[in-house]
């Protein structure tokens, strides 16, 4: 079985050769490749110049031999379509300059059309899709709305979401309104994406694990739900990731994707029998355990591995991304051992 299939088939749960592996965050800081790209450009000029985009999105691929590509973008650009205006600010991170703060800042619909925010992104998918050749399969992927959604009512990345939950708590009807033009902005980027040639969506909740059980089926599945019906009917797989969700897992079911992220805080083998094996799932080692060594990584690994015990339907991963500090050649060997380790267990 080639690269070119092995990703795709194990998202439909059918048999493969051995455990495919792509890492979230792929392409990044820890690589030298990127780093000198980045030296010389913005985070956003990168990430809207399509030429730009494509290159530091192939450099893992041409690196590693990793089992996917996962497009170089970032998930709060989509923000624009609201009317919210984004920077990387040094040392800060991420920060909207008009966030919401208000209900009267919430529009009916989207503003600015999706094609005006992220058609640079969109164009950049389809010159991915055309040098990779059919190498490896393309993910594409966006934020969920509602880590979109306390992105820009925060502002910018924060330690406890007060002030998105706050106003998620006291006022319910201007959050509804929030997530739906959310829900709508974002699937017409997804399904934007699979026009342009994204074999796969992602779908990323980074911070749905600041909200207990109750809360989150009230004010956010139904909307993610919206979000993966639109990405599936394009016909590709989609993966929905969330990190510290553990006590959710039943209700991440519920949303119907194809495939679950699990992140490290989660034993996966028990984490797919809380899901149920009819779903694939994606992860998980802890990227902590790369910033040690080869063996140590590598360990982990095959805890994983021999957990899930070749079971059709795993896809190796991080349990999130990984780290500036990590070493690229402990990257490299990680793939290699995933791909041996799996393969000499006789995967069915």
């Amino acid at each position: 079985m080639s690269r070119a299939s092995r990703f795709l088939h194990a998202c439909r749960r059918e048999p493969v050769d051995c455990t495919p592996i792509w890492f979230m965050r792929q392409a990044g800081r820890y690589m030298p490749e990127y780093r000198a790209i980045r030296e010389k450009y913005s985070l956003l000029d990168m990430i809207r110049t399509p030429a730009l985009a494509a290159e530091v999105t192939l450099q893992p691929v041409q690196a590693f031999d990793v089992d996917a590509a996962i497009l170089f973008a970032d998930i709060l650009p989509i923000l624009g379509c609201l009317g919210l205006d984004l920077d990387f600010v040094p040392n800060r991170g991420p920060v909207l300059a008009n966030p919401i703060r208000d209900r009267r800042d919430i529009p009916t619909s989207a503003v600015v059309p999706v094609g005006d925010v992220v058609g640079t992104t969109l164009d950049a998918v389809a010159m991915v899709k055309k040098e990779l050749a059919g190498t490896v399969p393309l993910i594409g992927f966006s934020g969920a709305p509602f880590t979109l959604a306390c992105y820009a009512i925060e502002g910018g990345s924060s330690k406890d979401y007060l002030r998105a939950k706050t106003f998620m708590y006291r006022e319910p009807e201007a959050w509804h309104r929030l997530m739906a033009v959310l829900v709508d902005c974002v699937s017409e980027y997804l399904v934007g994406q699979a026009e342009q040639g994204a074999d796969a969506l992602q779908i990323f909740d980074s911070w749905a694990g600041c909200l207990g059980p109750q809360d989150y089926e009230t004010f956010v599945l139904p909307y993610s739900a919206r979000v993966v019906a639109a990405a599936k009917a394009t016909g590709v797989p989609v993966i929905h990731f969330a990190t510290d969700t553990a006590g959710m897992l039943p209700l991440m079911r519920r949303l119907n994707s194809d495939v679950v992220g699990v992140d490290w805080r989660t034993n996966l083998a028990e984490a797919w029998d809380i899901l149920g094996h009819e779903v694939a799932v994606q992860g998980n080692l802890d990227p902590a355990l790369l910033l040690a060594d080869r063996e140590t990584g590598q360990r982990g690994a095959s805890r994983i591995l021999d957990g899930v015990q070749g079971r059709p339907g795993h896809i190796f991963n991080l349990g999130h991304g990984i780290h500036k500090q990590t070493d690229p050649e402990i990257v490299r060997d990680l793939v290699q051992f995933v791909h041996e380790h799996s393969s000499k267990k006789g995967i069915p």
